[in-house]
């Protein structure tokens, strides 16, 4: 570069950051700066708070597992498998996990109770108190023969401290130390109780394994990288069915599963933020756009190029861009503090300090969102014809239009697909958001065309106010789509999710079972029934379940592999719980096929719920085999299912007539109703049988109904973005018609009206574009949750007017406010200062 074109540069350079002073004084850039602020702090708190949930997961991949790899069985696993780590130089040591009650002489609780060998954990952290108030410490080891370790949930609920002596099946154990941190945990809805570990030795005198009991046989491996990858290829050829081989890419699906869809459904919120941010960027770029015209048609008289000119607009946006990207991306660390607060309790392990990916995320977004929408009425400005400044009536070059709109919408669409990661749910969203949109518009133009029929019947001030709205109806129309979905959002995650969960709670039978026992040996069952007679209490019924493994359909070998879906590969690899009956259990339909008659008792047939059939892909007529306890049965589908499973009665996924199943082990499970003044009730019923386990269902429900809550103010927090954009783009849309509401004011206070008149004038206009917003947003949180009560729940719909009123009222008050905060300016401006300058 000589020294004639560096000079070129440094003169372009001064100029452009002196019109963006005088731009930014005038406030043409600070829609700009906001509106990309907030859609970026919106991506990158997400983006943010994502990023360090995966990196807790891969630098705490030792504390998840409590080794390198994980052998997982839901048999004892054969002493190969072990000697074949050794003898590649792996260190090993096992565990069993299985659910029990845990008692004392006044309280049983439902625990996670683990049995661990000596070394155990491979990895991660052990810490426990010995004594309260302790110093926590690494035991060097685990529970000595006869004590039990567990944590501070299990402690309170029990009531039992160190020292004190627990039951736990047929045998006394005393509790030596507090467990405060551990391995394995698990978390969210998957931790059905508190947990405790003893010595596995201790694990015979127990007598809680028996025939049917839901255990968990694991084997921990941790060594050197090369090792672990001789013993993965080894291991293929060694595990049976049943069996499988986790490490942290594959081990805990419910916490990989439950934060992949946080994180789309928390990024897909965070675009709509960005979407509605695009709409301000692209509304302020085109009075941008309207403003220059006089000042490059100036430049082009005093010999300034169509690049240069280019050139001056695109510095000014690229140092926009790049600052409202920065302070966006700081925004957005400080607000992921606050998601990670709400969410945190969802990650087992101590979320680490973001990379600086999110940063770069952020920076992308917001440049690509500013060009996306800013690129072609700069591209118009260097097009601006020096005859303009003789004749002020050419306004715009006709190269914008289309290209504008097709720009923009090629940005949002790239983010969108950007941030699913996945093209068919990217497609979808695209085309849920395009159909939303268009609906949306139409709504708003046919009220807005209603409206404007009452003009002549109502009072000045709001005849006038109407007549703004109609006269600017495109924008009108913007501002409502934006400001509405933003509202809509907010209203479906307060009051509709609060009516839905209501509706549901009420579509229980004040009767529903509230407790499952599980577990129940045929041999149990005579002792049970006196138990429940001795009791006052009517035996419940008793329903046989057999476990069993799919391993054909059709005659063709099942694997896990052979599916994408997630749940299907859990399902394949799990054990099925089959029964039998000889009539059909309330709250069950039939949806293909037919019910078994009495002829068909003994007949290999089977019916399976619909659900599980879909994500199976199982068809009537589909032939099944099971091993069962080491011997095959086939089955054939011969009827599909529709279950209500929030009846909290037992319902199984596969059903069989009697004469089939009979002759494989089997154990029992049974729901019943029992009232809050009988709960000590079930103390007695695990003393006398302790393998018993019972599970209360109604602290599922409150686990249930705290992650709903606690998932729920997250979405709310990202939604206050989406709906602090909304009013972006209203404070956009009046900008962008100041200049014509500045003459207009002009002229009225020439003939005579007040401020207060026009400040009542535009008042009722924002009144009435804050009402229609509040009106399309109540009207899609209402469609929506009818959707969700009738499709999802299948629980009665209840209209409540209560969101109608909230979503005018809220839309009405805070358009209002903003609205006149918006055009201040206009009412203080001096009428002859407007007329001279438009001369």
């Amino acid at each position: 570069m000589n020294a004639t074109d560096s000079s070129s540069v440094r003169s372009v350079l001064r100029l452009a950051m002196r019109l963006l002073a005088r731009d930014w004084r005038a406030g043409e850039q600070r829609v700009l700066l906001v509106a990309l602020v907030v859609a970026v702090a919106a991506l990158t708190t997400v983006s943010f708070f994502t990023d360090r949930v995966a990196r807790a997961l891969a630098s705490e991949a030792g504390q998840l597992l409590g080794a390198d790899l994980v052998v997982v069985s839901t048999e004892p696993l054969l002493p190969t498998i072990a000697a074949e780590a050794q003898r590649l130089g792996l260190r090993v040591t096992e565990a069993v996990r299985f659910p029990s009650m845990a008692r004392t002489r006044t309280h049983s609780v439902l625990a996670e109770v683990k049995a661990v060998a000596p070394g155990y954990p491979l990895r991660g952290r052990l810490r426990i108190r010995q004594s309260v108030p302790g110093a926590e410490v690494e035991p060097g080891g685990i529970p000595l023969r006869g004590t039990v370790w567990m944590d501070e949930r299990l402690v309170s609920r029990l009531g039992a401290g160190i020292g004190d002596t627990i039951e736990l099946g047929a045998r006394l154990f005393t509790v030596a130390a507090v467990v405060s941190e551990e391995p394995e945990a698990s978390t969210g809805f998957m931790n059905l109780g508190p947990r405790l570990m003893f010595n596995v030795e201790d694990l015979p005198s127990t007598q809680l394994v028996q025939s049917g009991s839901r255990i968990s046989y694991r084997l921990f491996v941790a060594g050197e990288e090369a090792a672990l990858a001789a013993f993965r290829s080894s291991a293929d050829k060694l595990l049976g069915l049943g069996q499988r081989l986790e490490d942290i890419r594959d081990a805990r699906p419910e916490i990989k599963a439950a934060l992949e869809r946080a994180e789309r459904f928390l990024g897909m919120c965070a675009l709509l933020t960005v979407i509605l941010g695009g709409a301000a960027v692209a509304l302020a770029a085109r009075r941008y756009l309207r403003r220059q015209l006089d000042a490059c048609a100036i430049l082009r008289c005093l010999g300034a190029s169509q690049w240069r000119i280019l050139a001056l607009h695109a510095l000014q946006f690229v140092v926009v861009g790049l600052i409202a990207s920065l302070v966006g991306c700081v925004l957005g660390y400080v607000c992921q503090g606050v998601l990670g607060s709400l969410l945190g309790s969802l990650v087992p392990v101590k979320l680490p300090a973001s990379g600086t990916l999110p940063w770069l995320h952020g920076m992308v977004t917001g440049l690509v969102l500013l060009h996306g929408f800013a690129l072609p009425p700069l591209v118009a400005l260097k097009k601006v014809p020096a005859l303009r400044v003789l004749r002020r009536e050419l306004g715009a070059p006709d190269s914008l239009g289309a290209w504008t709109y097709a720009l923009g919408v090629a940005a949002i669409a790239g983010l969108i697909f950007w941030q699913a990661r996945d093209p068919k749910i990217a497609a979808i969203v695209l085309g849920g958001l395009a159909g939303t949109i268009f609906a949306a518009g139409a709504l708003t133009l046919g009220m807005l065309r209603i409206l404007g029929r009452l003009t002549g019947a109502t009072r000045a001030n709001w005849r006038f106010g109407l007549a703004n709205l109609v006269r600017h109806r495109l924008g009108s129309v913007i501002q409502v789509m934006a400001i509405g979905l933003g509202l809509m959002a907010l209203l479906l995650l307060t009051l509709v999710r609060a009516d839905l969960l209501q509706s549901w709670k009420k579509s229980l039978p004040p009767e529903a079972p509230n407790r499952f026992l599980v577990n129940i040996q045929p041999d149990q069952i005579a002792g049970l029934q006196g138990f429940f007679s001795a009791q006052g209490l009517a035996a419940p019924v008793l329903f046989p379940m057999v476990r069993g493994r799919l391993t054909q359909i059709n005659d063709k070998p099942v694997s896990s592999r052979d599916f994408a879906d997630d749940r299907a590969r859990r399902l394949v690899d799990r054990e099925f719980n089959l029964s039998w009956s000889a009539s059909m259990q309330p709250g069950n339909v039939i949806v293909e096929g037919r019910w078994f008659d009495a002829s068909q008792a003994g007949q290999p047939l089977v019916s399976v719920e619909e659900g599980i059939a879909m994500t199976l892909g199982l068809k009537l007529g589909d032939h099944l085999t099971y091993q069962i306890a080491g011997r095959k049965l086939t089955v054939t589908i011969a009827s599909l299912r529709r279950v209500q499973w929030d009846s909290f009665k037992v319902n199984f996924y596969v059903l069989a007539p009697p004469g089939v199943l009979e002759s494989h082990p089997a154990t029992f499970v049974t729901s019943l109703h029992l009232p809050g003044s009988r709960s000590a009730t079930m103390d007695l019923l695990v003393e006398k049988f302790p393998n018993l386990v019972v599970i209360d269902v109604a602290s599922i429900l409150a686990q249930v109904k705290s992650m709903i809550d606690q998932v729920a103010k997250a979405i709310e927090f990202v939604f206050v973005f989406s709906l602090a954009a909304g009013l972006l783009v209203l404070w956009a849309g009046i900008a962008s018609t100041q200049d014509e509401r500045m003459i207009d004011a002009a002229v009225m206070r020439a003939l005579g009206a007040s401020r207060g008149q026009l400040r009542a004038i535009h008042s009722a206009e924002f009144i009435l574009l804050g009402a229609l917003a509040g009106l399309l947003a109540a009207t899609g949180a209402t469609a929506l949750g009818y959707v969700l009560a009738t499709r999802v729940l299948e629980v009665p719909f209840a209209w409540n007017p209560w969101v109608g009123l909230a979503g005018i009222g809220a839309g009405a008050l805070g358009v209002r406010f903003a609205g006149l905060l918006g055009t201040a300016r206009v009412l203080k401006t001096p009428p002859m200062e407007v007329f001279r300058a438009a001369a």
